[in-house]
């Protein structure tokens, strides 16, 4: 079974456990509508993206 040589800095430790931090998804504001989406995916309130129609919207009456 591996066993370490050396303890393990604080440094080293908090920089190795700092990479897997949660970080909120960056969102990309639509420049027509102002709508935030995820960046490279169709925006769902407009069915558009990049600035071809793709998806159909259902109107309600």
């Amino acid at each position: 079974m591996g066993v370490p040589k050396r303890k393990t800095s604080k440094a080293r430790l908090r920089s190795r456990k700092a990479a897997n931090r949660w970080r909120p998804p960056g969102l990309y504001k639509d420049p027509k509508t102002g709508n935030l989406h995820l960046p490279h995916c169709v925006d769902p309130a407009t069915g558009s993206y990049r600035d071809r129609q793709v998806l159909t919207q259902k109107t309600e009456e």
